[in-house]
């Protein structure tokens, strides 16, 4: 059985750094990060010059990214495909999903899964990390993406029938997350 995993998580949460071991735990995965794919189309669009700008957008534009990179998703032909992405960005003109109907649903997950860890670690994580433009963030703020990020992933769940898991990312435990993962999809891929 092929699958399709969509990773997730709010800025902060270590997300990348799990699926990159989930990756290379898992043979045959090919690791695609959904923003990567945006940027690609941006550039040669002439919307943005780096990463960090799409999330600034018109809500248009950035449906049309969303919709290119999906469909580029959906073609690959990997045992596994993991996508990195997130569930919803803070745009200027409010919360704006990540995935919504039309790119989830082409996407044709078989596996949602969120990553997870606590207002500390993700405000001290986001400090010191010096390649990204991160917008200032109080606990407050943690709080209510990381309730948001919940509310998105039932929902994306309930849209694609694909089955959610909640992993805490604890400083030190991204292997041990990474190891569970690999183990829950290779069960699911026999």
């Amino acid at each position: 059985m092929k699958l399709r995993a969509v990773v997730v998580g709010i800025p902060g949460v270590g997300k990348t750094t799990v699926v990159t071991k989930l990756v290379s735990g898992f043979k045959g995965a090919k690791l695609v990060n959904f923003g990567s794919l945006m940027l690609e189309t941006g550039i040669s669009m002439k919307f943005v010059k780096h990463r960090d700008e799409l999330r600034k957008l018109p809500v248009e534009k950035q449906k049309k990214l969303q919709k290119a990179a999906a469909a580029r998703i959906a073609t690959m032909k990997e045992k596994l495909v993991v996508v990195d992405t997130h569930l919803f960005i803070r745009t200027p003109e409010g919360f704006w999903p990540g995935l919504p109907f039309d790119v989830v649903r082409a996407m044709k997950p078989t596996h949602l899964i969120l990553v997870e860890a606590s207002p500390y670690e993700i405000a001290q994580r986001r400090a010191s990390d010096s390649t990204r433009y991160r917008d200032a963030a109080t606990h407050e703020s943690l709080m209510e993406e990381l309730s948001l990020a919940r509310s998105f992933l039932a929902t994306s769940s309930t849209l694609t029938g694909a089955p959610m898991t909640v992993v805490k990312n604890t400083q030190g435990l991204q292997d041990e997350v990474a190891e569970s993962l690999v183990k829950m999809l290779s069960g699911a891929s026999k």
